[in-house]
């Protein structure tokens, strides 16, 4: 039998053992770790709570930014990670790095889990040569070839979006387009990915999948958190058990929801020239309906609200600075004779709207999460320092385009700079699509949607801020992706629309 004062010296001991360890780890990382060269926040050095405290509170790519603007280029923001924000570090951690070696692997960040417990997808796929083969097998289905056939399933959705906002422009009504950008660009993914609209433009309603993206987000946000405190994270579970269920749950609906739509669609013969097509065409036995739909589901949330972020946002800086405007609505409404002659080889050609489209992915990177990789076995160089392996690096977008050692005043929206060059801008630092063999491997269909969509909007409209208190950033919230806020806009048709 243990008396009393035994266990309560036992007690005693692990505390001050448990505080002991903590002590002498954070002296270690601050002195002797491999990174301590390297400037940052002390308290960041000694452990990882204020990296997850600023994750977790939704400000992070801003307190990455004020970091870098203190700090210099690289800093230190974490005991065993480095944020890096110059062009140079885009193509040292996410391009190939060095002659013959390959792009940093992703980081245990992306260790979330499996789709439906059975696969990896696209997005989470560390394995290079696992993710090379996935992204070889889908690369048909993002072709130009592919985007040309695709391109009347996009138009009838944002035919259908513009005839919405006609009814709103008659009823003189207020519409939240952050809202109604967000159902557009679901609607062409889920046409797309899934050969099915998800009726939020025909219907007025966000569909679920939305709302729970949002659930999703929050899942990896946490996660990353709880790997880097094991002990806490054991802990959390027992007192948040039933939100972190309900986060799971969300995610395991939209599994099932992107596996039944995959299965619906791969059993019915169309000719439709969707993702699908494309997809279906280069199958093999090798390729299960569960690893279609892990890709499809990657589809629909980096293929609908990234560019979702980017047209909210453009409209806002658009809706902010009237000879911007001005100038957008002269070269769109000056280039066509027609609303039917609006397309995307039409709007290609257009170097305004290119620019305007450009500055609003500088302003406000449509992915403000830092992708953070792993220094490799033999280390490697970024940006002209030599890291060991196993070293976290990231380059943070936001932290790259608004700093004004990358652009001159970075908070002001000068959609110029892209066509008369001034001297001073570091246009590589703007990476919207990130680079290297894991860029965004929809970026064309992208730049289609939002060079179509803003044409044929601001062909029709004009756009009043109902809000002009409205500030964007400010008001801007990261849960791994943007949680933006309303757009509330005042519509109304232009002289001659109808």
């Amino acid at each position: 039998m243990f008396s009393s004062s035994n266990v309560g010296l036992a007690v005693v001991t692990l505390i001050l053992g448990t505080f002991g360890l903590v002590v002498f780890k954070g002296l270690y990382n601050y002195w002797f770790h491999p990174l301590a060269k390297f400037p940052g926040p002390w308290y960041a050095a000694i452990s990882n709570f204020s990296y997850c405290l600023s994750f977790l509170g939704g400000r992070h790519p801003y307190n990455i930014l004020e970091l870098h603007k203190k700090y210099g280029p690289v800093v230190r923001i974490a005991p065993n990670e480095l944020s890096f924000n110059s062009a140079q570090s885009w193509k040292d951690i996410y391009d190939f790095n060095g002659p013959g070696k390959r792009a940093l692997i992703k980081s245990n960040f992306y260790e979330g889990g499996t789709f439906a417990d059975q696969c990896g997808s696209i997005v989470s796929e560390r394995d290079p040569d696992k993710h090379g083969r996935m992204r070889r097998f889908l690369s048909n289905a993002f072709s130009q070839r592919s985007l040309i056939e695709q391109e009347s399933i996009i138009s009838v959705v944002v035919d259908g979006f513009v005839d919405k906002m006609v009814v709103s422009a008659k009823k003189g009504a207020v519409i939240d387009l952050t809202e109604w950008f967000n159902m557009a660009t679901f609607d062409i993914i889920g046409e797309l990915a899934f050969g099915e609209s998800f009726r939020g433009i025909e219907t007025g309603d966000v569909h679920p999948w939305i709302a729970r993206i949002t659930g999703a987000m929050k899942q990896g946000a946490l996660a990353d958190t709880f790997k880097r405190f094991p002990m806490a994270a054991k802990v959390a579970m027992l007192f948040l058990s039933k939100a972190i269920d309900s986060i799971k749950l969300d995610c395991k609906l939209n599994e099932v929801y992107a596996l039944d739509l995959v299965k619906e669609r791969a059993s019915r013969q169309s000719d439709r020239k969707d993702f699908l097509t494309r997809i279906l065409e280069q199958r093999d036995d090798t390729i299960s309906d569960v690893q279609i739909a892990a890709h499809s589901a990657d589809f629909v949330t980096a293929g609908s609200e990234t560019t979702a972020t980017a047209l909210s946002c453009i409209t806002y800086y658009l809706s902010k600075n009237k000879t911007v405007l001005e100038k957008l609505q002269q070269e769109i409404r000056t280039s066509f004779d027609s609303y039917d002659a609006i397309d995307s080889a039409s709007t290609a050609s257009l170097k305004y709207l290119n620019a305007v489209c450009q500055e609003g992915m500088r302003i406000y990177a449509p992915l403000p999460f830092a992708l953070p990789r792993v220094v490799s076995d033999q280390g490697n160089v970024v940006d002209g320092h030599f890291l060991p392996p196993g070293v976290i690096v990231s380059t943070n977008p936001i932290a790259a385009s608004l700093d004004p050692a990358n652009f001159k005043d970075p908070l002001d929206f000068i959609p110029e700079r892209w066509i008369e060059h001034n001297g001073h801008d570091v246009y590589e630092a703007s990476q919207p699509f990130s680079t290297g063999p894991r860029g965004c491997l929809g970026r064309s269909l992208g730049w289609m949607e939002m060079r179509t969509i803003l044409a044929k909007v601001h062909y029709t409209f004009d756009l009043v801020l109902a809000d002009p208190s409205l500030d964007w950033h400010e008001e801007s919230r990261m849960c791994t992706l943007w949680q933006k806020p309303a757009l509330p806009m005042r519509i109304q048709l232009r002289a001659g629309q109808s």
